[in-house]
């Protein structure tokens, strides 16, 4: 695989591509189907942006094999997070929660990467606010390790070890235009001469 370029102009080189994604999802599917018995009461809630269109692609992939429409909708985390300070502002993304409510559902996170943990304890927290699920699981497509929180992803794509100056980027059709999953180094900032 050639080194590419991530979005910041990095050195990238792809540990997934389009296949590879495709495939996952379609583990991740069936993992769901046989731990949930059947899914007949799961609801996919994607954490934007690339967290929604994950959960839109599970959500066909579970409508292929059980032959049932799978609710999918999206929850955003921004004002739960504990970083709003440290952080530029961002827009708030949509919350949908589809069909009836999440009430005595199990509600499926779906994210992109898992990394410190800190977007999954915002989630948790944002869907206390708007009911209690039977169960919450999280399907990630890569778990890149560095948790700062004890939260573990119940279904993952790709655990891909990394450093903490490697950068993961995903990039999906819906959003960048293909599908691949980008490994790079972050660059050092240049030094300040005194």
């Amino acid at each position: 695989m050639d080194a590419q370029y991530d979005a910041t102009g990095n050195a990238a080189r792809p540990v997934l591509e389009a296949p590879d994604i495709a495939r996952v999802l379609t583990r991740i599917a069936h993992e769901i189907v046989e731990r949930a018995k059947g899914a007949d009461d799961v609801v996919l809630l994607g954490i934007p942006t690339r967290g929604v269109f994950l959960a839109r692609r599970l959500a066909a992939k579970l409508e292929e094999i059980t032959g049932r429409t799978m609710p999918v909708g999206s929850l955003d985390t921004t004002m739960y997070r504990d970083d709003l300070r440290l952080r530029p502002a961002r827009a708030l993304a949509r919350t949908e929660i589809p069909g009836d409510d999440i009430e005595g559902r199990l509600v499926v996170l779906v994210d992109d990467v898992l990394f410190s943990g800190r977007t999954i304890r915002a989630a948790l927290d944002a869907l206390g606010d708007l009911g209690r699920p039977r169960a919450v699981q999280l399907a990630v497509l890569v778990d890149r390790g560095h948790r700062e929180l004890p939260i573990r992803a119940d279904y993952v794509g790709k655990n891909l070890p990394t450093s903490l100056r490697e950068t993961v980027k995903v990039q999906l059709a819906e959003e960048d235009g293909r599908d691949a999953v980008l490994l790079g180094v972050e660059q050092a900032a240049p030094a300040v001469e005194r």
